[in-house]
């Protein structure tokens, strides 16, 4: 893994293989479709979505997309993310199956809830 610091998404995701590149530009404009308000930033040195706070992460690895939707997101889905390996705010994305980018928005879209309106129980 590279110790570049990235200043947007666009270098980020140039340091990457074509095949990855496509994977995260994919993501990215899931992501994008879901919250056509938020802000792209690189936080941690990863592609992240703002919107008053920060609403997911994204990032590559060498065999899946890290995807972290903050421990809140990975409870909400738990069942929907049983098939994938999950850390208290973080899952795993093989590369080598598809990605769930409908997953994804409803993810995203459920951070924007809990961001803009608060958590919901």
């Amino acid at each position: 893994m590279n110790k570049k610091t990235y200043q947007n998404i666009d270098q980020y995701i140039a340091d990457y293989s074509k095949e990855v590149g496509e994977i995260l530009n994919q993501i990215r404009s899931c992501i994008k479709e879901a919250a056509p308000e938020a802000q792209e930033v690189i936080s941690y040195n990863m592609p992240a979505f703002k919107q008053s706070k920060v609403l997911v992460y994204f990032a590559a690895f060498k065999n899946h997309i890290g995807f972290y939707a903050l421990p809140s997101g990975n409870l909400a889905f738990k069942e929907s993310l049983s098939t994938y390996k999950v850390g208290k705010g973080s899952i795993q994305f093989p590369l080598n199956q598809p990605m769930p980018f409908e997953l994804i928005k409803l993810m995203v879209a459920f951070r924007i809830e809990e961001v803009e309106h608060g958590a919901k129980k």
